[in-house]
């Protein structure tokens, strides 16, 4: 007996990041209503960018096209390099609109529990770049989260000895935050990183 295309689109779903059973079977049944039409350019697209996606060979991004938009703008500043850990970063770099360097994705942080080491990130393409001498301030826009903070140290012990300038973001309480309801963590961060008015 064939197995039932709904569940196996439901259990497909499923997979997806932050999608439980509930929303995929939401997603599934919204997915059989709608005209034909869409689900056929929904496949299509899913297809789309499983064949025409790749990264970078720059800075590792995800994109179409070798080198992608930010690496081949010759407006940015070319001696600073953002490293962040995944392209949805990236891409809330951009949208902040204050920066105006280079980046480099790193796809993961180091998660020794999880099997993540260095040889699993993009830290070896991230060096390589760096020795060609272009690049003089490394920023580590990596999450303030115990893999983000190994990833940080881990990194400013691989570059220290190539002598570029390294920044960390800084992190502390947001704008609107009260800090009634923020963790001691951050609270800690943001004292310890005050500016001087």
């Amino acid at each position: 007996m064939a197995a039932d295309p709904i569940r196996v689109l439901v259990q497909q779903l499923a997979k997806l990041p932050g999608i439980g059973e509930k929303t995929a079977t939401r997603l599934a049944f919204h997915i059989v209503r709608a005209p034909e039409s869409y689900a056929r350019e929904l496949s299509d697209a899913i297809r789309d960018v499983r064949q025409s996606v790749r990264l970078c060979s720059q800075c590792c991004s995800l994109t179409t096209d070798d080198p992608c938009a930010l690496c081949a703008d010759q407006r940015r500043e070319r001696d600073k390099v953002c490293v962040v850990s995944h392209p949805p970063e990236q891409l809330a770099i951009e949208r902040a609109g204050a920066y105006r360097g280079l980046y480099h994705v790193l796809h993961g942080v180091l998660a020794p529990l999880d099997g993540i080491g260095p040889d699993d990130l993009r830290i070896a393409e991230l060096v390589r770049r760096l020795q060609c001498g272009e690049i003089r301030e490394v920023i580590l826009a990596l999450a303030s989260t115990v893999e983000g903070e190994a990833t940080a140290l881990y990194l400013a012990k691989v570059l220290r000895p190539m002598g570029l300038k390294l920044t960390r973001i800084a992190s502390g309480v947001p704008i609107g935050g009260e800090l009634e309801y923020t963790d001691a963590a951050t609270i800690s961060r943001a004292l310890e990183q005050r500016r001087e008015l």
